[in-house]
């Protein structure tokens, strides 16, 4: 990558993201605009746009906007306008909204952005239809894209990104079943297979859908795709500290939510992995029931930080982290964005470290 990010005067991650969102916003709202009134209604709710009964929240939490970003940015840095890389953008912003409400139906998370989740809000069969009407609508606006080969192109790359984030999130379910130790325990490369497909996979789609957009070559696009792959395994590590340790205010989730349910996440294996005084409580612990109440969940994270679960998974990010800047590193990139990129990238990893 050229240059380096303390060179020159270099917005922060929140300031790209901003100027990111500014760009997609219109787009956006004309693409939910464009739904059936009802499930565009949901829409808006499920983005932070409006309230229950569609009226506007200007306070609303829309959510960070990464992958929108990522769109833009992947045009930007193999030298096209971010206008090109707008309908990539919308694409794989309804497609993480529909994972979003999705997945909160079959976690039960009653919590989404410090506000009930869709489910909650409407119920469960209207959640799952506004997922299925977003996921249509970014299948839809992607094929629509100027260009019969572009947009033919960036059609199949969502649609496989699209075929990776189901398996990961069915292998992710899966997990929740399985033992902790002995021969059917969850190892760590299949964690991170589950976490590349269930994350990584949309936020390398959305790399590449900009490069893809503009005109970039296949080379080019690969190699953005793995970055945005290895910044998904560094942003799983991240939540998974973050559903055991994060403060509510900040997640928008119950405290020990992971722990409640049982889900296998990698500061957990790790934990279990490590053989220590701690890490054999741990496993007695979590074999001989779930953590179903408040004390006994804080007894789990207690022992999985003791077992070194927590600076494991922390280590896990910034190996994942390292790999996706040294990606971009050997790409040829336009300056600038790849100084965004980079900035970016240290921000969404740094919310634990």
């Amino acid at each position: 990558m050229p240059g380096t990010v303390e060179d020159v005067d270099v917005p922060s991650a929140s300031d790209v993201l901003r100027r990111c969102r500014e760009l997609v916003r219109p787009a956006l709202v004309d693409a939910v605009g464009r739904l059936h009134p009802w499930t565009g209604e949901m829409a808006a709710y499920a983005l932070g746009w409006s309230d229950t009964a569609g009226t506007p929240e200007p306070g609303g939490s829309e959510g960070k906007g990464v992958r929108q970003a990522l769109a833009l940015l992947g045009a930007e840095a193999v030298g096209a306008d971010a206008a090109c890389a707008v309908p990539g953008a919308v694409a794989v912003e309804l497609v993480h909204t529909f994972s979003l409400l999705h997945d909160d139906v079959m976690d039960a998370d009653a919590l989404r952005r410090r506000r009930p989740a869709v489910w909650k809000a409407y119920g469960t069969g209207p959640a799952v239809l506004a997922g299925d009407a977003l996921l249509a609508r970014a299948v839809t606006g992607l094929a629509g894209t100027p260009g019969d080969h572009a947009a033919a192109a960036a059609v199949r790359r969502l649609c496989d990104a699209l075929n990776d984030l189901v398996a990961g999130q069915a292998e992710d379910l899966r997990f929740e079943h399985r033992p902790w130790d002995g021969p059917g325990a969850v190892g760590p490369e299949e964690y991170r297979s589950m976490a590349e497909g269930k994350t990584g996979a949309l936020l390398g789609c959305a790399l590449a859908l900009g490069a893809v957009l503009g005109g970039a070559p296949e080379p080019t696009v690969a190699a953005l795709d793995r970055a945005g792959r290895h910044l998904g395994l560094a942003f799983q590590a991240v939540d998974d500290i973050l559903g055991i340790w994060g403060d509510p205010a900040t997640t928008g989730k119950p405290v020990h939510a992971d722990l409640h349910r049982g889900k296998k996440t990698h500061p957990v294996l790790a934990a279990l992995a490590g053989g220590s005084r701690a890490a054999r409580e741990l496993g007695t612990l979590l074999a001989s029931a779930r953590p179903t109440d408040a004390a006994a969940a804080e007894r789990v994270a207690s022992l999985v930080e003791e077992a070194g679960g927590r600076a494991a998974t922390r280590g896990e990010a910034r190996r994942h982290l390292d790999a996706a800047r040294d990606a971009l590193r050997a790409t040829p990139l336009t300056r600038t964005a790849a100084r965004e990129l980079d900035v970016l990238f240290a921000g969404l990893a740094d919310r634990v470290m």
